[in-house]
């Protein structure tokens, strides 16, 4: 199959709720960039973090096997820094082949769940 996509993209929204009401992974809240890659060959992919009030952090880098998606979960980056909770952010997606990125967030701060998804803007 052909590479569908764009090599950058931009979230330009971003926010991790600082609580949850769900125990397990499932309902813990989260904000998740889903990377798909049609191409033939693993996309290498770089995430820089931007905040209102300081320096971006990142690259957080993940690479995207050929013909797979990836749901790289904000909430779990680490290095070189995770991503603080209850902040404002957005975020540069930057790969080497062309990919589709979608951002999603899960809220379960309430019982009442609340799901948030839409595509991520292609900078190219």
């Amino acid at each position: 199959m052909q590479a569908l996509g764009k090599r950058r993209w931009v979230i330009a929204e971003g926010y991790l709720p600082p609580s949850s009401t769900g125990e397990t992974r499932q309902f813990v809240s989260h904000e998740t960039a889903c990377m798909l890659n049609t191409g033939d060959v693993p996309a290498q992919v770089s995430v820089t973090v931007f905040f209102a009030d300081r320096e971006p952090a990142g690259p957080y880098r993940l690479t995207v096997p050929p013909r797979r998606t990836v749901h790289m979960r904000f909430n779990d980056l680490k290095e070189p820094e995770p991503i603080p909770l209850d902040t404002d952010y957005a975020s540069v997606i930057e790969s080497d082949v062309p990919i589709v990125v979608q951002h999603t967030r899960l809220d379960s701060r309430q019982a009442a769940l609340a799901l948030m998804t839409t595509m991520a803007w292609s900078a190219e």
